[in-house]
């Protein structure tokens, strides 16, 4: 994968400020001045250019899935320049146009930081052979870490409304700067566009993880449920991977914006009673955006080929609906869980992005001015947006 051409081997580190700015919540969203976590020697300190807008800013901001740790400063789709590197970063240098993601930290020595082979075992560290740092072990500042599943770490600390293990506070991209650790800090490619980019690094990856892992290419054909932030990329993706693509949404407001993304089919789930009949058994691979507490899961299910995969990706503020075991029992199907991705998942979509050419792989995105996040925020909470906001940082 190309890196940016403007990326400098000889740029001067810059003087970052003790105190970072951002707009925090508080009752309302304004500029907050906080110090972040202390610097350490894997950290890196990202100036701001763009951040997108995701749907888990909205449910964090109103504590939707738990109680917030405020004030709050969300954001977790990050592009700019690195400019301050710690001393052991080896990855990233000052200059580089680089993004972040959801996540800031994980232990690097557990089985999903570290794989089965070199995670850390009861009377033994292996992990240690693989370096790190004082009190932790495992690194993946080039390439990731080998484990490939530091997303399921269980000591993982987000981009934001997270403590780090010394309880300094993370705090997320709608800020000046951000400062994370290199093990969650990737390179961008050159031919495309920084705010294009900045959505796929939380919207975009949770969608491409689930694709790549269930080995999507030619043959395989996939249904994504739900046209909006997340499902936009799922079709894209998939059908850049060579999957025949099926769109299903609850009306058909959406269904040119589909077939241009690159469904060749479309399934409109409030057509009639019963409008999953027709589609029953035609489906390898679904993949759930729809956060609804209420949402169709038996028809769903329905879809699915013996032996088919649900996997969800929405997060709904509550319980999911009940299910027999008839409904995927009856088809040996698979229900799964994903969350966002790993570096080698980020690298690996963002090198498909730049091989894909052209915009055929580009986020649909409307950029507007960060200090008009609060309103951009209530935009997102009524679906007033195709598919993705991203705020351009202050100057």
């Amino acid at each position: 994968m190309s890196t940016t051409s403007s990326n400098s081997n000889t740029a001067p580190q810059v003087e970052v400020p003790y105190r970072f700015t951002g707009y925090a919540a508080f009752s309302d969203l304004r500029l907050h001045s906080y110090v972040p976590k202390p610097f350490g020697p894997y950290d890196i300190d990202v100036k701001v250019n763009y951040c997108g807008v995701c749907g888990s800013d909205l449910h964090t901001l109103r504590s939707g899935w738990a109680p917030s740790i405020y004030p709050l400063v969300v954001g977790h789709e990050v592009t700019g320049r690195a400019v301050r590197v710690g001393s052991k970063v080896t990855s990233i240098k000052p200059g580089d146009f680089v993004g972040v993601g959801a996540q800031a930290w994980s232990c690097g020595a557990c089985e999903a930081c570290a794989g089965e082979e070199n995670a850390t075992k009861v009377g033994g560290i292996k992990a240690a052979e693989a370096g790190g740092w004082e009190g932790e072990v495992g690194f993946g500042g080039e390439g990731g870490l080998s484990g490939g599943n530091e997303q399921y770490c269980k000591e993982v600390v987000e981009t934001y409304n997270w403590r780090y293990k010394d309880g300094s506070l993370a705090y997320g991209g709608f800020a000046n700067y951000c400062r994370i650790h290199e093990n969650f800090v990737y390179p961008l490619p050159g031919n495309v566009p920084e705010e294009i980019l900045a959505p796929m690094l939380c919207g975009g990856v949770t969608m491409f993880s689930p694709l790549k892992r269930a080995n999507v290419g030619p043959g395989s054909k996939v249904g994504i449920v739900g046209i909006g932030g997340l499902g936009h990329f799922g079709i894209m993706f998939a059908k850049t991977m060579g999957a025949e693509v099926t769109a299903i949404s609850h009306s058909t407001r959406k269904q040119d914006d589909a077939l241009k993304l690159g469904a060749s089919r479309f399934i409109s789930t409030s057509s009639s009673d019963d409008w999953e009949v027709p589609y029953q058994r035609s489906l390898d691979l679904i993949i759930s955006t729809n956060f609804s507490t209420d949402m169709p899961l038996t028809k769903y299910l329905s879809l699915l080929k013996i032996g088919g995969t649900l996997v969800y990706c929405g997060i709904p503020e509550g319980n999911l609906p009940n299910f027999s075991w008839a409904s995927f029992g009856t088809s040996n199907l698979s229900i799964k869980g994903s969350n966002v991705g790993s570096k080698k998942e980020v690298l690996q979509m963002l090198e498909l992005v730049a091989a894909a050419g052209g915009e055929k792989c580009w986020s649909w995105i409307e950029i507007e001015p960060m200090a008009k996040a609060g309103e951009v925020l209530e935009r997102l909470d009524r679906g007033d947006v195709r598919y993705r906001f991203v705020l351009q940082a202050d100057s």
